[in-house]
Formats: structure tokens, C-alpha cells, sequence
């Protein structure tokens, strides 16, 4: 396997995201160590605006890397509380801090039930074989 890291406290998507739920019903989402990895050297990141509403499955944002650009995808339906700043003048700290400076947006969850569908820790590993 790889040194790659994945967090035991958070929930992962298919899509290669992690949710950090919060206890006011915001949750923080980011990318995975396996899809920075992936992407290589990120050099630009757009996010949602605050305010926005997004619905599971809908692209809000891009990660632009040396390689490629992906879409990032919302994890859940909610209004977007936050996102992080340091991103427009550091986006390799996507790369360097997935799970922690590297964050990406904020979504107040409309439904609390819809973060018990994501994998924990070990399942996400098993998709990555």
C-alpha cells in the first residue's frame, strides 16, 4: 500500500473527498491524500461562495494541478458557511495539509442523516485496492 494518511475521525466519499462533521451541523470538506497525490503539484483552487447552495453531486469548485484540472464535488446538500481563504495565495498546502490548512469549503448540512452513507477510515482504504 502507500504512506498515504487517512484520518480515522473523518468520512469519505467515493469521489476521493473527506467530510470533518462539526457539532453545529457544518461539516469542512477537503480532498483526500490519495487524490492530492493523484493530482500532483496543485497550483490553483476555485471554491463555492458562501452563501451558495449546493446539492450532492454537483460540481462546485475545481482543483487545477500541473497535471490536470478535477472538479470538486459537493458531499451533501446545504448552504456554504465557509471557505478557505489561504487557498487563493497557497493552493499547494492542498498538497502539504489535506486535512488540515489544505481544507476547502464549509456546508451546513440540510439533512444530519446523509453523513451516515459515507465510508469510514478503513472502508475509503478498501475502495483505493
Amino acid at each position: 500500500m502507500s504512506d498515504l494518511d487517512y484520518p480515522s475521525d473523518l468520512r469519505y466519499t467515493s469521489d476521493h473527498e473527506w467530510l470533518r462533521p462539526g457539532d453545529d451541523g457544518v461539516v469542512r470538506v477537503g480532498i483526500t491524500s490519495f487524490a492530492q497525490d493523484a493530482l500532483g503539484d496543485v497550483v490553483f483552487v476555485s471554491l463555492p461562495t458562501v452563501g451558495d447552495t449546493v446539492a450532492t453531486g454537483d460540481a462546485c469548485g475545481e482543483v487545477e494541478s500541473t497535471k490536470s484540472v478535477s472538479d470538486v464535488y459537493a458531499p451533501v446538500d446545504g448552504e456554504v458557511t465557509g471557505v478557505n481563504p489561504a487557498l487563493d495565495a497557497t493552493p499547494e498546502l492542498v498538497n502539504s495539509d489535506p486535512y488540515g490548512e489544505g481544507w476547502m469549503f464549509e456546508v451546513r448540512v440540510s439533512d444530519a442523516s446523509a453523513l451516515d452513507a459515507f465510508m469510514d477510515a478503513d472502508a475509503y482504504q478498501q475502495t483505493l485496492g
